[in-house]
């Protein structure tokens, strides 16, 4: 009998349109013999299509699993997981808390710190407190300016001096009321996925070469000019790193199923930084969480697959936990 997967995409988030991409691609990948695609669409105005997940347990009977590929705000940030695990769905990637966590940069870099991985030095502003120079004071040009709260680098500017830091805390606060300011980073970009539950594995990296200044949205989904060197060219020993950390930053923000770890490489020190994990990644045709795995030897049929069963095993665990006395 075949499983009955429920596809989630669209959303309310600005990454609506890479949403219904990375769907379509995943639709298009799950094996036909051993699934039914049930699509779940949500409008940009939240409506859903059709009716909504009811949030109790049995009310749900036509989906065996969820797959959501919703990016960003409302969909990557614990609050649809939150509305699976009220109605005892089993789904795919992490749970409510590693989702908000992974989310929010603030907290997720603060957790990082606390186990000993490598972040850049950061702080963070409040919608309300923009002051370009006391910014400035606190750190050197180059200065990255980001909304705490969205993915696909929505909302990031990089600032020279003082005219365009003011600009970008602006931009930011149009998108949070927290933002995260972080000390520029000269050197290499580099991505690294992660797949498992309790013994989480990491793939092969990549290096990411921007046609622009940095790997910004256009950039990511619009342009198509920017260049994947997989595999990266690191040695042996900064590749072992990479994936050590990888799963590290995984498993410290309490991720599981799947992850994509973002990394940067400081040219001038050679010191290597994480810089955010995405829990609901990219999985459209140029997308580099599953081409990362196809390169270690896992296929993206075969990738899907591996989710769906992370999910449902992650879910029958939960089913042996008592939570009455």
């Amino acid at each position: 009998m075949k499983l009955r997967v429920a596809v989630l995409y669209g959303g309310r988030s600005g990454e609506h349109e890479v949403s219904i991409r990375s769907a379509e691609s995943v639709i298009a990948a799950l094996k036909p013999e051993k699934y039914e695609v049930v699509r779940v669409m949500i409008g940009k105005d939240g409506k859903w299509l059709p009716t909504p997940f009811l949030p109790e347990p049995g009310a749900n009977p036509g989906i065996d699993v969820v797959f959501p590929v919703l990016h960003g705000t409302f969909g990557e940030d614990g609050t649809v997981q939150g509305l699976l695990e009220l109605a005892d769905l089993p789904y795919v990637g992490a749970n409510v808390l590693a989702s908000a966590v992974s989310m929010d940069k603030d907290v997720m870099k603060r957790v990082c710190r606390d186990q000993g991985i490598p972040i850049v030095d950061y702080f963070v502003l409040h919608r309300d407190e923009i002051d370009p120079e006391a910014v400035a004071a606190r750190l050197p040009f180059p200065i990255f300016v980001k909304p705490a709260n969205l993915g696909s680098s929505v909302g990031i500017s990089k600032a020279h001096n003082m005219d365009e830091l003011e600009a970008a805390l602006r931009t930011a606060a149009q998108f949070d009321t927290k933002i995260v300011v972080e000390r520029g980073i000269e050197g290499r970009e580099f991505e690294c996925s992660v797949l498992g539950n309790e013994d989480p594995a990491a793939s092969i990296p990549c290096e990411i070469l921007p046609s622009r200044e940095f790997y910004d949205y256009e950039d990511k989904y619009e342009l198509n000019l920017a260049k994947i060197e997989l595999p990266a060219k690191l040695s042996p020993e900064d590749t072992a790193e990479m994936r050590r950390l990888a799963v590290a930053c995984f498993t410290a923000v309490g991720c599981e199923g799947m992850g994509r770890v973002d990394f940067l490489r400081e040219t001038s020190t050679g010191k290597l930084f994480v810089n955010e994990i995405n829990t609901i990644p990219g999985f459209t045709s140029i997308s580099m969480y599953p081409k990362m795995w196809e390169y270690t030897g896992i296929p993206y049929g075969d990738l899907l697959d591996r989710l769906i069963e992370l999910a449902l095993e992650r879910h029958a665990a939960k089913k042996a936990t008592r939570f009455t006395r």
